[in-house]
């Protein structure tokens, strides 16, 4: 079986019948269908493979077998709960656009695709308003989504409007041919003017909505990551920096920086606050005087570059660095100079 056959039956269930490739041996059965299906979460494919849902080889599969080459895999999925997204008047700022795609310069507190808790004012509801065509290859939920960017980060985001394209940008990413620069204001002063951190990124061992950086000694299925950083500018408690992903794992900046003792600012997951005041900076500071400087992570995905693979060129867009990131770093000139 050469390409999936998929059935939809009356009730909404879509029964997809597979063969797994080269490329996926070894992986979690969870895992796998996880990938191939993002539309729908983890846990509701964890329930349908504990349902009896998934037959490998004609058998029940679990969702800790490893999938293997040439496996026949066929899964029956629940109908989707909530509608497509919808197109909604949100103003994009665009960076860069042609006829295949487009750079997009995403606000912070706005979610990338619909997820639960987040079924409207996404960017897939903004880009399904502002784009006629868009690629469809990563799921209905997703048009035109190549990769993503966490829901406070802001900065440049790429866009594919047809599967073609879609799929040579996403090689892109996978092959780590994509240039990325974020930058980054840390709580701590890193001491290294320039360094890489290599560590392995896995799911935390007690909190579901965090990630980790594992001990290199520890048996783990975490995915091996690196980050090279450059600073800026120091300030009394505080750094400046450019942020250079060589691998794209989940949360990856803000793992590893806090890793190092440098969470990303007013990172609540990581950093353990949400807001930086003005009152943080200067002591005994009159109420009256008392600011808010950043009530959103100070990570911003400043440049990308990539090969067009339909005008052959290289394309560079740029994100200027936010108000609140300016605000904050101005306060911090004044009022925490380096020693």
């Amino acid at each position: 079986m050469s390409e999936p056959i998929t059935s939809i039956a009356a009730d909404g269930q879509k029964t997809v019948e597979l063969t797994a490739r080269h490329k996926v041996e070894g992986m979690r059965l969870d895992q796998y269908l996880v990938g191939l299906f993002p539309d729908y979460s983890r846990s509701v494919v964890r329930r349908v493979i504990d349902a009896g849902g998934v037959l490998v080889n004609d058998r029940p599969g679990k969702a800790s077998y490893r999938v293997r080459y040439d496996d026949r895999v066929k899964i029956t999925l629940p109908a989707p709960m909530h509608d497509l997204p919808v197109p909604e008047d949100i103003p994009l700022s665009i960076l860069y656009e042609d006829e295949y795609l487009a750079v997009i310069n995403k606000p912070h507190d706005m979610v990338v695709h619909p997820a639960k808790g987040h079924w409207s004012g996404t960017l897939a509801n903004a880009l399904q308003y502002h784009f006629s065509q868009l690629s469809h290859l990563n799921g209905e939920y997703r048009p035109g989504i190549v990769h993503r960017l966490d829901r406070d980060t802001s900065g440049v985001i790429l866009v594919a409007k047809d599967e073609a394209t879609h799929r040579d940008l996403s090689m892109q990413f996978e092959t780590r041919k994509i240039f990325k620069e974020y930058r980054a204001i840390t709580q701590g002063v890193l001491d290294r003017d320039s360094d890489y951190i290599e560590a392995r990124i896995g799911r935390h061992p007690t909190d579901r909505i965090k990630m980790a950086a594992l001990d290199p000694d520890e048996e783990d299925e975490g995915k091996d990551a690196c980050s090279y950083y450059e600073v800026i500018e120091r300030f009394k408690g505080y750094t400046f920096c450019r942020i250079f992903p060589r691998t794209g794992r989940t949360h990856q900046i803000r793992v590893h920086l806090a890793s190092v003792g440098c969470p990303v600012l007013a990172d609540k997951i990581y950093s353990g606050r949400d807001v930086l005041r003005l009152s943080d900076l200067v002591p005994n500071l009159e109420p009256a005087d008392d600011e808010v400087l950043l009530a959103r992570q100070a990570l911003h995905a400043a440049r990308l570059r990539f090969f067009h693979p339909r005008r052959g060129q290289t394309i560079e867009a740029e994100a200027p660095l936010p108000p609140e990131f300016q605000r904050t770093l101005a306060a911090l000139r004044q009022h925490r100079p380096p020693r």
